[in-house]
């Protein structure tokens, strides 16, 4: 399960990758273009709009998997002591309510985006799939809040 895992872990990154120079790309091409010769890219905006979506929510799941999130190290010498498992079992599972709570409204903006046609200003893509990919990473984020297990103890060796 681990190799698959890896696996995984390592295709969505380079999709990021792929993803963040696409959109590089293509504010080089829109700059230049509206510059250069007064013609932006048709679009770019939406696409851009969607990649950076793409982007944020493709990026949750493997920032949760691994702890990535932002932490403040300033309680660490009190906090990242064995007898804190418990209060860190609690703010994953905090975590992960959140996570799951933002899961459910995305949900709930699929329904309504289907239900008026949501669509993006310019190109018309629609909005409902971008809602439910929203919605799958933060529920995959959701799960891994959950297993992503407890911070290295660590830190207070390094201080002995």
């Amino acid at each position: 399960m681990n190799r698959t895992l890896s696996a995984f872990f390592k295709l969505a990154q380079a999709l990021l990758i792929v993803f963040l120079a696409a959109i590089v790309v293509l504010t080089f091409a829109d700059v230049m273009g509206r510059r250069l010769f007064n013609a932006p890219v048709f679009g770019a905006h939406d696409i851009t709009e969607h990649l950076m979506a793409v982007i944020v929510f493709s990026g949750l799941p493997l920032l949760t998997a691994h702890r990535g999130h932002l932490s403040i190290d300033l309680l660490d010498t009190w906090l990242l002591r064995p007898q804190w498992r418990l209060w860190h079992y609690g703010v994953n599972v905090l975590i992960a309510g959140v996570l799951a709570l933002m899961a459910y409204q995305f949900g709930v903006s699929v329904v309504e985006a289907h239900e008026i046609n949501e669509v993006s200003q310019a190109l018309g893509i629609p909005r409902s799939w971008m809602y439910a990919y929203m919605s799958l990473t933060s529920l995959l984020a959701s799960g891994f809040a959950i297993t992503a297990g407890l911070p290295t103890f660590a830190y207070l060796e390094q201080q002995t």
